[in-house]
């Protein structure tokens, strides 16, 4: 447990404190501030040469583990779009008060989006919301957080190689503020934030949207269920439901007003900022190694890749669910640590 709510969410000097209490348990030689520039074959000695701000160094192994979260992805229409709008995402937002006056548009419904769309909300500005693929549930479920419910029904566990091309399901939608609450786009919706579908284009003022947004919001509605049958399920085979709080019945779902429109121009509808919270790529234009596919992505099975002695880890999704998540990346780690020490025998 991080804190003093062992359901709630780590701050960011909780898991500051983490890693450098860590670093220390381990006695591991750490180097901060230090960023590596280049990844290549080493000349000679079978190894890798890797080129950094404080020098070379030169190894046998390497790890990347330089986390999943690496350039946002903003598309390149974003450049028509007139400079008196403002641009960001989601990796330089910091508050409402650091917008210009007017409309903000959120593009994407990941966590950060909709967390993003609620401060701005309830900041009294007036917001839209364009409407990416995303999952609901429960903060709280029976008198269980979320996180309980997902690790007790083996989410974490879950290999991405059970989905189709690797496809896995877009995240569930939660929030740590004020102790947590339920938060997707349709209770944004029901709040007062206006929906749109998915951005697919800009030309001038005017921005297009595709027409895809009550499905969106109908598979998210249905992963919801979905979830509740899971837990109930779960709570009978293990018969702890004597152990949990009282079932929660399935209300009704209000009426939510989406007006299906298509195009929108800025200018009338005042929207002096834009934030960009669809997702990121991947930034590895510094390995100079054949593991990459043709879009940059790492290409590796839990890890390893084709080249002996490079491996990947803390990607999202790498290998599970948990692949990315910090309590869930050890397991990772430990395969990689085997991997390794079998090498080297």
């Amino acid at each position: 447990m991080w804190g003093t709510d062992s359901d709630g969410f780590a701050r960011s000097s909780d898991v500051v404190r983490f890693i450098v209490d860590y670093a220390a348990e381990i006695e591991a030689p750490v180097y901060t501030g230090v960023e590596v520039t280049s990844l290549s074959p080493g000349e000679g000695n079978g190894g890798y040469a890797i080129e950094t701000t404080n020098g070379p160094i030169n190894a046998q192994h390497v790890v990347i583990a330089t986390g999943p979260f690496q350039r946002p992805l903003i598309p390149d229409f974003g450049r028509a779009i007139p400079l008196v709008v403002y641009q960001t995402d989601t990796s330089h937002y910091r508050n409402a008060a650091e917008l210009p006056p007017g409309s903000v548009l959120v593009v994407g419904t990941g966590n950060s989006g909709c967390q993003i769309a609620d401060e701005l909300l309830h900041s009294g500005l007036r917001v839209l919301l364009a409407v990416s693929r995303h999952r609901r549930g429960p903060r709280r479920y029976r008198g269980k957080d979320l996180m309980w419910w997902l690790e007790k029904l083996g989410s974490f566990d879950l290999n991405v190689d059970t989905f189709a091309n690797r496809r896995y399901p877009p995240s569930i939608i939660h929030t740590g503020v004020n102790g947590g609450y339920d938060l997707d786009p349709r209770r944004l919706g029901n709040s007062g934030v206006r929906l749109a579908g998915r951005v697919i284009g800009a030309s001038g003022d005017t921005l297009g949207f595709a027409d895809n947004l009550e499905g969106l919001i109908a598979a998210a509605d249905q992963s919801y269920e979905d979830f509740i049958q899971a837990a109930e399920k779960l709570a009978d085979t293990l018969e702890i439901g004597s152990e949990l709080g009282q079932v929660h019945e399935l209300a009704p779902r209000p009426p939510l007003g989406v007006e299906g429109f298509c195009t929108l121009n800025l200018r009338d509808e005042n929207i002096r900022t834009i934030i960009w919270a669809n997702g990121f790529g991947y930034s590895f234009d510094w390995v100079k190694l054949p593991i990459l596919d043709a879009d940059g992505a790492p290409v590796q099975r839990q890890g390893v890749t084709a080249c002996p002695g490079i491996y990947f880890l803390g990607l999202h999704w790498m290998h599970t669910f948990g692949s990315g998540i910090l309590p869930f990346v050890g397991r990772d780690a430990a395969y990689l640590a085997d991997h390794i020490d079998r090498l080297g025998h």
